[in-house]
């Protein structure tokens, strides 16, 4: 699944179109490399999204297309 649209699916940032701008702007980091919208998440990554006022890493759980609001905290563990 790429980067962007997990980042939506997730429910870490609301829509696909700003995940892509936050990947586009460098502020998305996977395993210590900067990496792009296009990037294959797989399981055990770690990812870093840095905000202007704030820093959320957090490490991959499981990959799935669609998830129900209530078990989106098994996609991903915060760190």
């Amino acid at each position: 699944m790429r980067l962007d649209k997990f980042l939506k699916v997730s429910r870490i940032i609301k829509r696909r179109t700003v995940a892509n701008e936050v990947c586009d702007a460098g502020k998305a980091v996977v395993n210590g490399k900067v990496a792009r919208a296009s990037y294959d998440v797989k399981v055990g990554d770690v990812v870093e999204l840095n905000f202007e006022s704030r820093s959320v890493k957090f490490r991959v759980d499981k990959v799935v297309e669609t998830i129900r609001k209530e078990d989106v905290g098994t996609m991903y563990t915060p760190m």
